[in-house]
């Protein structure tokens, strides 16, 4: 497989290249291909049509930018090696390949006390076993393990690639124009001191630009109250299901995969499972809950018909706790209006809490190298609007409930 490369054309950024035969058998893998059919955005599409793309193109536009963030660094005489290139575009590559189907709405419902990061390690290292030993360097990154951190974080930090790459992305597909981040100029202002990575004094702007980006996007894409009312639904209809599995009532899923996972949340700590967990997508959720608008139980083919017609929760989002008097008579009137019992009608309505923060200093360091040679985080630099706004969380309480 010598002299390899491949082009593919992304609506993005233009052509990515991959001029690696490891990186093209890695793409080729089924474990790989199988984030084609997981849309990057789960219920997006629901409000934005345009927002179809998968984590497979988003996993393929950080790996570009991996490679530009790196031909930047080495550019500045910052020394990374050819394993080490290699290993950082293999770890961003794979960032997200533990991602069940829909995402974080599902991702406690199939697993147990498995996060989809331990998902994405367990399986690289399988991965690693296939390739013979290959991927240690790129583990020993994504794990943090690595004796240079910065190249850690460029897969996972404030400032990383994985968001540069998600921001972007995800407005374009959506047509949301205050997700636009200027990512090249970023990318050239990044630099490295004592292994650590920084942003040049220049970029100042330009990253206070990001941060207001990701926090417009959340409350305007991410959090968007119809799409916030989608998932949930879809969290309520295995919800349901398994709560009626647990009674003893027959409910099966389209798929084995799925089926295998809907019966009783697994631990991943076999190969088989890992295999079956792989096989899962997207698809196998639809179709399940297609056949499940035909189940008898009322509950489960209420949520599952109303979704797939679009009929959605009704979502009010606000700044102060829902009026509990509010939430009891809409609980009564649902309840009247389909012959649900008290304790069906709590799939019908509820509340809870939306959060974002901006940017939490104690989680994460953005670093601003100055032209003295003095670091400081962005947080601690005197510029109002990041001073006034960047540390406060913002919380919006909602009610959803049936129409």
């Amino acid at each position: 497989m010598a002299g390899v490369r491949k082009i593919i054309n992304d609506p993005v950024y233009g052509f990515i290249t991959i001029d690696q035969p490891l990186i093209l058998q890695i793409v080729s893998h089924p474990y790989y291909q199988r984030l084609r059919n997981i849309h990057q955005m789960a219920f997006a599409h629901l409000v934005y049509p345009g927002a179809m793309h998968s984590r497979l193109h988003h996993s393929l536009g950080a790996y570009h930018l991996m490679g530009m963030a790196l031909m930047e660094l080495r550019s500045k005489g910052v020394t990374i090696t050819a394993e080490e290139e290699l290993g950082a575009k293999i770890a961003i590559l794979l960032h997200d390949i533990g991602h069940g189907p829909f995402s974080h709405a599902l991702e406690s419902r199939f697993v147990k006390n498995v996060s989809h990061e331990s998902i994405s390690l367990k399986i690289m290292q399988a991965l690693n076993e296939e390739f013979k030993g290959q991927l240690d360097t790129a583990i020993a990154i994504f794990t943090d393990q690595h004796p240079k951190p910065f190249l850690h974080q460029l897969i996972s930090g404030q400032l990383d690639v994985d968001r540069m790459d998600y921001l972007n992305r995800d407005s374009f597909f959506t047509g949301v124009a205050e997700g636009v981040i200027g990512y090249d100029r970023i990318i050239k202002m990044l630099t490295v001191l004592d292994d650590e990575l920084m942003v040049e004094e220049k970029a100042i702007y330009s990253i206070e630009k990001f941060l207001i980006s990701r926090r417009l996007m959340y409350w305007q894409v991410y959090l968007h109250k119809t799409v916030l009312g989608a998932e949930m639904m879809l969290v309520h209809i295995f919800q349901r299901a398994q709560e009626l599995i647990g009674k003893g009532v027959e409910v099966r899923g389209a798929t084995t995969a799925l089926d295998f996972f809907l019966q009783e949340p697994r631990l991943l700590d076999t190969r088989e499972q890992l295999d079956l967990f792989c096989r899962l997508d997207d698809h196998d959720v639809m179709a399940t809950i297609k056949n499940w608008q035909d189940h008898s139980d009322p509950v489960l083919k209420k949520l599952c018909s109303d979704l797939i017609a679009r009929r959605l929760y009704k979502v009010q989002l606000q700044g102060e706790p829902v009026d509990t008097a509010f939430t009891a008579a809409k609980t009564k009137e649902i309840s009247e209006r389909f012959g649900f019992t008290e304790e069906e009608t709590r799939y019908f309505v509820f509340t809870g809490i939306a959060r974002n923060t901006m940017y939490n200093p104690a989680d994460e360091r953005i670093n601003i190298l100055f032209k003295d040679g003095t670091v400081r985080d962005i947080s601690k630099v005197d510029h109002a609007l990041i001073q006034q706004t960047l540390n406060r969380a913002v919380e919006k309480y909602y009610i959803c409930y049936s129409r």
